[in-house]
Order: C-alpha cells, then sequence, then structure tokens
C-alpha cells in the first residue's frame, strides 16, 4: 500500500529539508570573537568623542558673556557723544510755517550718518513728522492720506511733472502749507514714489539747492548712471532679458514709459 500523504491547508508552513549542519570548531568562535572586537572598539572611540564633545560645548555655555556696550548717544542729534554735531546746529528750534512730513525708507534708520534726526533736532516737533516704512495706504495711514488730498500739500521729488519751488510760491496764489520729503536712495525713494499713489495727488516741486547738489557732485568726481529706462529706450541694455514672464513684462513696461 502506497503511504498516505498528510492533509495540509494553505496556510500550514512547508517543512523543509535541512542540509547537513557543519559544527563550529574552536577556531571559528577565536575568528568570530577576533572580527567583533573592532567593531566595539570604534563605537567606544565614537561614543567617547560625542561625549567630549558634548562637554565642550556645555563647557562653552557656562563661559561668562560680556553684554555689548553701545556708546553713549546724544539725546538731540542720535549721534556718538565724541561725535555730537550739536555745536554746529540752532541752539533753539527754528520757527517755520510750514509743516514737513518725512517718509523714510527703512534702510535709512540704520545708517551711520543719518540726517532726519539732524532736521528734526532743528525744527520744532509739531513741525516735523518723520513716518517709516515702504508702503502707505489712507486704511493705514488716514492722517497721512488727509494730508496728501490738500491742495496746499507738495511733495518735493524730481519728476517729469516737477516744478522749481521758488517759482512755484511765485506763481501760486497758495502758500503751501505741508511739504512731503522721501528719504532714501534714488531707487529707494522712486520705489516709494510710484507704488503709493497717494504721494502721486501732490504737486511735484524740486529745490535748486538739489540741483546744485547734483551738479556739485558731477564736477567732483560723480558718474552719471543712466537708468534701466535709459538703457533699454535707446538700446543699450547689455545683459540678457529675463526669461519670466513677469519680469519681461516688468521690462517692457519700462520700455514704453509705463510707471510700475
Amino acid at each position: 500500500m502506497e503511504p498516505q500523504k498528510e492533509a495540509r491547508t494553505p496556510g500550514d508552513p512547508v517543512a523543509r529539508s535541512s542540509g547537513p549542519s557543519r559544527s563550529r570548531t574552536p577556531k571559528d568562535e577565536e575568528r568570530r570573537e577576533g572580527d567583533t572586537a573592532p567593531a566595539e572598539a570604534s563605537l567606544d572611540a565614537e561614543a567617547d568623542g560625542a561625549f567630549a564633545d558634548s562637554a565642550f560645548a556645555d563647557a562653552l555655555w557656562e563661559l561668562p558673556v560680556e553684554p555689548a556696550e553701545r556708546r553713549p548717544e546724544c539725546r538731540r542729534c542720535s549721534r556718538p557723544q565724541k561725535v555730537c554735531l550739536c555745536p554746529f546746529l540752532p541752539l533753539h528750534p527754528l520757527h517755520i510755517s510750514t509743516h514737513l512730513y518725512i517718509i523714510q525708507h527703512p534702510a535709512e534708520e540704520s545708517k551711520v550718518l543719518r540726517t532726519v534726526p539732524l532736521l528734526a533736532a532743528c525744527l520744532p516737533q509739531d513741525k516735523c513728522k518723520v513716518k517709516i516704512g515702504r508702503r502707505f495706504s489712507e486704511e493705514r495711514d488716514p492722517e497721512l492720506s488727509t494730508v496728501c488730498r490738500k491742495s496746499d500739500t507738495l511733495i518735493l521729488y524730481p519728476g517729469a511733472e516737477a516744478a522749481n519751488l521758488e517759482e512755484f510760491i511765485l506763481e501760486s496764489p497758495i502758500y503751501p502749507s505741508t511739504i512731503i520729503i522721501i528719504d532714501g536712495t534714488w531707487s529707494q525713494a522712486k520705489d516709494i514714489f510710484y507704488k503709493n499713489s497717494l504721494f502721486r495727488l501732490p504737486k511735484q516741486t524740486l529745490l535748486r539747492p538739489l540741483q546744485a547738489l547734483c551738479s556739485f557732485q558731477l564736477q567732483h568726481g560723480a558718474q552719471i548712471r543712466l537708468s534701466k529706462e535709459h538703457l533699454l529706450k535707446n538700446g543699450l541694455y547689455l545683459k540678457p532679458m529675463p526669461k519670466n514672464k513677469r519680469k519681461l513684462r516688468k521690462m517692457e513696461l519700462l520700455m514704453n514709459s509705463v510707471k510700475i
């Protein structure tokens, strides 16, 4: 008779015959222990190094930290006392009838030689107001919005529509009660002027001292830097045109004299 086969379900494990097992000799055991010894030694060395680094870092944290002492500043001109400019400023605030609103770019606030505190030190507090920022709107600053909408408010900006201040005063029956001044580099002032619609409401003016200052700088080594608009319009822009659609659209607006 044939031997009966045992029934097996699909889940039952299949017994496999194992090959001839080789017994380990004492030499094999010694070889295995010799292989693991270098690995254990390297792990111990890494652990010791990590512990040493941690202890060194803890020791650094425990070192006393000397606080940085700022040089004492003058309360009036905001300059260090050793280079205080108050002896060259008026002893008493100047009496003026015009209100000044200075729109200062945030980058100008941290510069070494700041002219805005010097101007504020020469004028009464109620005649000079400084506002720091890049963007202004009617919702954020209703006071500035009201000032910009007045007919007797001027903004000092050398735009294409700017008129000489002296000529404007002689020709206009209204004496300006408020003048807005943008404090920043040329690019910063341009960015503030064109990206805030409030500043395009007042009439643009230009002072002769500003023109004289530019002429003086050119006579003493300053170089004329042509704007990107000028370079694009006259085919002098040597850099490759951007591939980004947004930047390319911006360049097209500059070529078409569209203020952006």
